[in-house]
């Protein structure tokens, strides 16, 4: 669960750092990409034929979001692309990154790779991407399958929602009321995660006893997540747990919750950064939460979009490609590529990772 490169972290926060910057001052312009290049080309494929890659995340200034990118951008690197970018939106809404595939259409890059922040308002832009050949790949949150050649997914999305359940049900003793707080309402990958979720609660009798009172949306803004939770607990004196599988929504609620009065009352797990989430753990607030690494994730997304380019895969069930120092990687059902599992964090291990 360490980051791919022991060395990169200083090289994520630079990036990170400048691709915000880079936001803020074009947004401002009226809606141009914020880009982080490296020196890279501006344009797309180039005179040569290198190829480029461009990542557009969910949102940009997301600390989970940085972890990805700067595995990305090892990823990228080491891939053989002659330049790698971010572009995207301050905001998380349903078309904020259309406007930013639209222009990396323009500029002929070889290969985008995006999560979703709805699965289908992003469709016709990446239809139209692919039409002047660029490889479309979805890391992190799917779009429609019609709209991507591969999908590179943490894990599998029924283990991320079975771990979050059996964390919430031992910490509670297996019984009272749970509720959700999410990020987007769109989000595919945490509406998934909810589905199976709110399945396993009907159907396994171990958790009976559990009722899911409410769901609501912090849309992986740290404020209103904070709000969120705060009105959770107004609204439902007699909760006993929250799952939050959303980084910006755990380490918010946590952070409500360790200085309130229901600080080791009510109990809180999902998915988090240990970096972000070590206070909370070490004063009590948080038991258990889980993760994969998301540095894997964006580095897996690169070398996936390389092969696509060279023309090595296809997405076809069955194809495999090298992912460097991660190894081979095969394509799946649904051309989903999976990363890896998760892994759980406590007082016990969390001082051994660093992301």
């Amino acid at each position: 669960m360490r980051s791919i490169h022991s060395g990169s972290t200083r090289r994520r926060a630079a990036f990170a750092a400048l691709a915000t910057s880079a936001a803020l001052v074009l947004s401002a312009c009226g809606g141009g990409a914020a880009t982080e290049g490296g020196g890279g080309t501006e344009g797309g494929s180039g005179s040569d034929g290198e190829q480029t890659i461009t990542f557009i995340p969910k949102q940009l200034n997301n600390p989970y979001t940085d972890v990805v990118l700067g595995g990305g951008e090892d990823g990228a690197t080491e891939a053989g692309f002659v330049s790698s970018e971010v572009v995207g939106p301050l905001d998380a809404s349903a078309s904020s990154q259309v406007s930013f595939i639209n222009a990396e259409t323009q500029r002929g890059t070889n290969v985008i790779v995006i999560a979703a922040n709805d699965p289908d308002a992003v469709g016709p832009a990446l239809e139209e991407a692919r039409t002047a050949g660029a490889k479309i790949v979805a890391f992190d949150s799917d779009t429609n399958p019609d709209y991507r050649d591969l999908f590179v997914s943490q894990v599998n999305a029924k283990d991320v929602a079975l771990i979050q359940l059996e964390l919430i049900s031992e910490q509670i003793g297996g019984e009272g009321e749970i509720a959700i707080l999410s990020a987007t309402a769109n989000a595919t990958n945490q509406n998934e995660w909810i589905k199976f979720m709110e399945e396993e609660l009907a159907a396994n009798p171990d958790y009976a006893n559990i009722e899911l009172v409410a769901k609501v949306y912090g849309d992986d803004d740290d404020t209103k997540s904070f709000q969120e939770a705060q009105g959770l607990l107004q609204a439902y004196p007699d909760l006993k747990g929250i799952i939050s599988p959303t980084t910006v929504g755990i380490a918010a609620t946590a952070r409500y919750l360790s200085t309130s009065e229901y600080k080791g009352k009510v109990a809180l797990t999902g998915l988090g950064l240990p970096n972000e989430m070590r206070p909370f753990v070490k004063d009590g607030t948080v038991s258990e939460f889980a993760l994969w690494d998301p540095a894997q994730l964006g580095y897996v997304a690169a070398f996936a979009g390389k092969a696509l380019a060279d023309g090595s895969i296809t997405g076809e069930v069955g194809d495999s490609f090298e992912a460097g120092e991660l190894g081979e990687r095969e394509v799946g059902e649904g051309g989903i590529v999976l990363v890896g599992p998760p892994t759980v964090f406590n007082a016990e291990n969390i001082d051994d990772y660093d992301f």
